[in-house]
């Protein structure tokens, strides 16, 4: 058999900020209707119960008040260099999915110029002037995004190795009168990805995506206060978190269903389900309807591993900072073997959607 160009994982790191945030933390906050704009009259303490219920969380992170997007992702980028000893200087690109630039503690007003990218080079000190750097924004699936062009570019042949990182600091673009605010978090994750020569098929083996910017592209967005008193004309996060969920529900195993037969494989084919951290309940909803289009009733309960409780939604980094935590041992239960399938999913704002196949080496 001839041999064929793939992209393959060949290193990973992470950073979970240190600032942990219970939910109890939002008890003496004061929580708007997102249709009114009327003060919700409930106790908090039922509020934040009924959201617990929902989505699974008990606490989430956030950044140190010194830290910015651009920082997390280069501690990332950083662990995942220096745990796979890699020359900092041997990348051709390097690629940063956010979706808010750099915004100060005091101040929300995102910060895109210059791009995360090279601020991230910067950081590390990387010299190089052929490494290649631009951002991708694309919601919470930014970094699934991000991969699928740096296959492309390793594909291209013109390329040959990269960094590719996500990292978003949501806690400074939640408002702080929607309840729904309260699933959002910090971090950053990343992969060092290169082009490999093989006879048998290895690392991203196929792809599928979707938009759907008509019907669902204000579903998630950015707006002003949904409390009509608050006098600042910042924006914040904007979720109809109902539509999301439906939405979610509906399209996303299709999605994976499609990127999984691009791959030749079915679903006993499959060893782990990385999908992005939204809500617990809701993923568990995706991947049981998933299942149910193969003829199946439920699934192991060790195939989708969980971060959220703990990490919250991290957007960009949800979905790296799984696998780098899995492929460093540090999640209890869960492994990845060689010749494992496993697919890493995401949906968000746009409404995007896409879902890789990859095969660890």
């Amino acid at each position: 058999m001839d041999k064929k160009l793939y992209t393959v994982i060949v290193g990973s790191g992470s950073y979970i900020p240190p600032i942990v945030i219970a939910n109890d933390h939002f008890l003496d906050w004061e929580f708007h209707d997102p249709v009114t704009g009327e003060k919700l009259d409930r106790d908090n303490a039922e509020i934040i119960q009924k959201f617990n219920e929902i989505t699974n969380i008990e606490e989430r992170r956030y950044a140190k008040p010194e830290h910015k997007t651009s920082d997390l992702a280069a501690f990332a980028a950083k662990d995942a260099i220096e745990s796979s000893g890699y020359d900092l200087e041997s990348f051709d690109f390097l690629i940063v999915a956010n979706n808010f630039g750099d915004m100060d503690i005091d101040n929300p007003r995102t910060d895109i110029m210059p791009p995360i990218s090279t601020r991230v080079k910067r950081m590390l000190n990387m010299k190089n002037p052929s490494c290649m750097c631009h951002d991708v924004v694309a919601g919470c699936p930014g970094w699934t995004t991000a991969m699928i062009v740096a296959d492309s570019y390793i594909r291209s042949g013109n390329f040959k190795r990269g960094l590719v990182i996500g990292s978003d600091v949501n806690s400074r673009v939640r408002d702080p009168y929607d309840r729904d605010s309260m699933i959002f978090s910090d971090g950053a994750g990343a992969v060092i990805v290169e082009g490999r020569e093989s006879d048998v098929p290895v690392g991203i083996l196929s792809h599928a995506s979707r938009a759907d910017a008509i019907d669902g592209g204000e579903w998630l967005k950015m707006a002003e206060s949904i409390n009509p008193a608050y006098e600042g004309k910042e924006m914040y996060i904007r979720m109809m978190g109902n539509k999301v969920y439906v939405y979610a529900l509906s399209v996303v195993p299709g999605v994976v269903k499609q990127s999984l037969e691009d791959a030749g494989l079915g679903l006993e084919d499959v060893s782990k389900v990385l999908i992005h951290q939204a809500n617990e309940k809701m993923d568990d909803a995706i991947l049981g309807r998933l299942f149910k289009l193969y003829g199946k009733r439920s699934y192991p309960k060790d195939l989708m591993p969980m971060t959220i409780r703990k990490f919250g939604n991290s957007s960009s980094a949800t979905v790296p900072t799984l696998y780098d935590l899995i492929s460093k041992g540090k999640m209890e239960d869960h492994a990845f073997n060689s010749g494992d399938n496993i697919v890493l999913t995401s949906v968000g704002a746009g409404m995007i959607i896409n879902s890789i196949v990859y095969r660890i080496p």
